[in-house]
């Protein structure tokens, strides 16, 4: 009886599935952008599993640019190696720099090579959406603090999916201390689009955890840095396996917090914190943005931090990023 109601359930998942349709891809799973922690051999290797793939920005890059432009021309070149990997569905993040004021080339670009999926981080420009509607390009839209308004307002720019990030997810985490089993039926409740849950989904439990909360699939960065594929040191990928969310340092910074497994530089960081330090302060001290990429790209933990969510704890080994796809997307 208990396996005619798991294939009863799991052919539901598969016909129901909104995201599933909206994406043209067999899984609801999207790989995170993780900015130069992607390349075309990761997010080629995810979406030839059926799940999306997404290059971020500077992907595959063995260096940072010099401007803007050569960003553009470098994204460029990335997307073309994905294309040529791959004949599936993937997205490409619209941010090219530290604010929007460069969007229209990137998102003229990304209309020019054929991308089906953009991701918008933050922003809720009326053009920026009007833009991608008028091209026939999915819009994933992600807060970086998700709250009603902003989903809301999301939602009736034209954002074709929005994704729910909890205060568990790496990076830069959001500024309300917020979980993601709290944020995503907070935001699944405020809109009719369908809602991706995002931050600290580490093995399929999570997912299940996510759907029963109304999430129509799931956003997973931490966890396809330890892919085959993934870009990263090879020294982080065994310090994400070899650690538990136990491990993970807190502190403030600009904009808001992040978290770090034990580096040369992050007790140091973690102890500054301690002592009230302005946020600023401790975002030089940290070594700017330029800290992920010295320690996550290139292996310099005295000049760094290794940013993962808080779903580390389960994750065992390192694997191709198609066995990360079939575990997540089991019940599919």
């Amino acid at each position: 009886m208990n396996k005619i109601f798991s294939l009863l359930f799991s052919a539901s998942l598969k016909m129901n599935n909104r995201v599933a349709k909206i994406l043209n891809v067999r899984y609801p799973l999207i790989q995170a952008p993780l900015y130069f922690l992607t390349n075309a051999e990761l997010v080629a290797a995810v979406s030839n599993s059926g799940a999306l793939g997404t290059l971020g920005p500077h992907a595959g890059q063995e260096s940072l640019p010099g401007s803007r432009f050569v960003a553009l021309d470098r994204m460029r070149e990335e997307i073309r190696k994905v294309k040529k990997l791959t004949n599936k569905p993937f997205a490409a993040t619209l941010i090219n720099g530290p604010d929007m004021s460069f969007w229209r080339p990137t998102a003229e670009m990304l209309v020019e090579e054929g991308v089906e999926v953009v991701l918008i981080n933050e922003v809720l420009d009326a053009e920026i959406f009007a833009f991608f509607k008028c091209h026939s390009i999915k819009t994933l839209y992600r807060a970086l603090t998700p709250t009603f308004a902003n989903s809301k307002e999301a939602e009736k720019l034209g954002a074709d999916i929005i994704i729910a990030t909890g205060f568990d997810e790496g990076g830069t985490v959001p500024s309300r201390v917020i979980g993601t089993f709290s944020i995503v039926p907070m935001i699944v409740d405020s809109v009719n689009v369908p809602v991706i849950a995002a931050g600290g989904i580490g093995d399929v439990r999570g997912v299940r955890a996510a759907l029963a909360l109304g999430a129509e699939g799931v956003y997973a960065g931490s966890l396809f840095l330890t892919a085959v594929e993934n870009p990263a040191a090879e020294k982080v990928k065994r310090l994400i396996v070899d650690s538990t969310a136990e491990d993970l340092l807190l502190f403030r910074t600009l904009p808001a917090y992040y978290r770090s497994l034990p580096t040369d530089l992050s007790p140091m960081l973690a102890e500054l914190d301690a002592q009230n330090t302005d946020r600023e302060t401790m975002f030089k001290a940290m070594n700017g943005y330029h800290s992920l990429w010295q320690a996550m790209r290139l292996g310099n933990f005295d000049q760094g931090v290794v940013s993962t969510g808080t779903g580390i704890s389960v994750i065992k080994s390192i694997r191709p990023a198609a066995e990360i796809v079939s575990d997540l997307m089991q019940d599919f």
